[in-house]
């Protein structure tokens, strides 16, 4: 020992290692003892088993201990994980009932020989776990009201990726076919910006008031988008049905991923809002005629400035079975640069908005501010990604990787629930503005217009207005053929807007059957 005395600090100094605690073992105590008495760690113990070999004396919940205090500990690898618990490896394992700590090759071993019906039956304890305790009381749900007074729960569904960079290997004809580690885990495909050459995608469900997570599902490369679609609308019945919770008042916000007709018939029924990107619909009759009428609402964005002007088509059909869907069309004009999201088309930025909502509960501003408020997911995946970092590699296998995700998710959920018995805040609620009551007769919907009514004839045996079919282009055209062009818009005091169409009187001239030009009132 060494002793410095001639100093107003006293300072000694020893060769013998005393190392300190980890900051995140605390965390790691509260959590274990919570866990054994909420009856999980027992749960994961009998219901999660599979065939296995060399793993010794070890069993199951040995190396569920281990991911669970990685995935609290915040450290980058396993390796320095380890390191930092080697000195405490015996107390960490009793927390969790256990004595012995499985070393890093066992754990490896483990994850690699999981298969996938060990995977479901640890994520059906973790979706039992979240729903047999709700973060709110039923007194004060959280949620979004529309404006007939409707209580819905909003669920956001997304991907997100993690690319793997590999190193380039000789290839020659003295060589045999190089084997890749990441391969059965990864795939070519779409990386974002994010580097590498191959990537894993996961599919992750979030319950948008409370920031709780209900599911993850991972595959290689782009994914399979569709069978974890449906796969998440499995997790959210569970969810609803446990919440005695309607499903017709469940809603999904989905990303352009999913913006096409095809998807529709995997939602089973439950509402959605996403934005779309099947722009051949811009290209349809009907939709071409309403973009040449006026527009039905204006949205100004409060951070970018840019105002759209909305259309809203609600009467369209889409995808192989034609269900029917209701298409916001969002235009702003276009600037120097590239837009990143719709199409530009002659000067114009043309965006897709896909829902099933009423137009009297949810306007044209209502179904795109909804989807633009998605932001907040992605914000919730940038927390996730700064607190725990689920993506990292933790196994080379699916079902391992899978298994380390899953558990993350749970933690994430401990302690958004912990936190909020330490602080019971209110959870976010959602009113864009108060219930309307009923419209009273021959008023213009909320949104857009009622159906048209045409003219009635002036006079027996003149023209009305039903003899002037509406073409593609928003014109009219007359029984002798000649195109009609809107001259007037008047706006009713009953609400409606009255249209007066009229032909170039170079056209109407040389007619045999001359009369007077009809109007249509929209």
């Amino acid at each position: 020992m060494t002793t410095i005395a001639y100093s107003p600090v006293n300072i000694q100094t020893s060769a013998l290692s005393v190392p300190s605690i980890p900051a995140w073992f605390g965390e790691i105590t509260l959590m274990a003892h919570y866990l054994h008495h909420q009856g999980v760690l027992a749960a994961i113990e009998e219901q999660v088993r599979f065939a296995r070999r060399r793993f010794g004396r070890y069993e199951v919940i040995d190396f569920v201990a281990v991911l669970f205090g990685y995935a609290i500990s915040g450290e980058r690898t396993l390796e320095g994980f380890y390191e930092r618990m080697e000195p405490w490896a015996d107390t960490f394992m009793a927390l969790f009932g256990r004595d012995r700590l499985p070393a890093r090759s066992t754990l490896s071993r483990f994850l690699a020989a999981l298969d996938q019906a060990a995977v479901e039956s640890l994520r059906s304890l973790f979706l039992k776990d979240l729903l047999a305790r709700p973060l709110v009381k039923e007194e004060h749900p959280g949620g979004l009201w529309d404006r007939q007074g409707n209580h819905f729960l909003v669920f956001d569904v997304d991907g997100t990726r993690e690319a793997a960079r590999q190193r380039a290997l000789p290839k020659t004809a003295d060589r045999p076919v190089p084997q890749r580690r990441l391969r059965p885990l990864c795939a070519p495909g779409y990386t974002g910006r994010k580097r590498g050459e191959i990537v894993r995608t996961r599919t992750t469900v979030l319950q948008a008031h409370t920031h709780q997570w209900i599911a993850t599902f991972g595959n290689p490369g782009n994914g399979e988008y569709r069978t974890e679609l449906r796969w998440a609308v499995t997790a959210i019945q569970s969810y609803l049905k446990a919440h005695h919770h309607p499903e017709e008042h469940a809603l999904l916000r989905l990303d352009g991923q999913y913006g096409t007709g095809a998807i529709l018939a995997d939602l089973a029924g439950l509402a959605y809002v996403m934005r779309g990107k099947d722009y051949q619909i811009l290209k349809r009759a009907d939709v071409q005629a309403r973009l040449h009428l006026p527009e039905d609402q204006h949205l100004t964005h409060p951070e970018s400035g840019i105002c759209r002007a909305l259309y809203d088509c609600p009467d369209l059909t889409l995808g192989p079975t034609q269900e029917p869907c209701r298409v916001v069309i969002a235009t702003h004009p276009a600037k120097e640069t590239k837009s990143r999201v719709g199409v530009t088309r002659s000067g114009v930025v043309y965006e897709l908005f896909l829902t099933d909502l009423p137009q009297g509960a949810f306007t044209a501003v209502d179904v795109v501010a909804l989807y633009l408020h998605r932001g907040a997911f992605e914000n919730a995946l940038a927390d996730e990604d700064l607190e725990q970092d689920p993506d990292r590699w933790c196994s080379h296998t699916p079902c391992g990787q899978e298994v380390w995700q899953i558990i993350s998710q749970w933690v994430w959920n401990l302690r958004l629930e912990l936190g909020h018995q330490l602080h019971p805040d209110p959870v976010r609620t959602t009113e864009f503005a108060p219930a309307i009551s009923p419209a009273p007769p021959h008023t213009a919907p909320p949104s857009g217009y009622a159906p048209p009514q045409v003219g009635l004839p002036w006079k027996q045996s003149r023209f009305s207005g039903q003899d002037f079919p509406l073409q593609p282009d928003g014109t009219l055209r007359c029984p002798a053929g000649q195109s009609l062009v809107a001259h007037e818009r008047r706006r009713e005091a009953d609400g409606s807007l009255r249209m007066v169409y009229a032909a170039s009187i170079r056209s109407c001239r040389p007619c045999p059957r001359p009369a007077p030009p009809p109007s249509r009132a929209r």
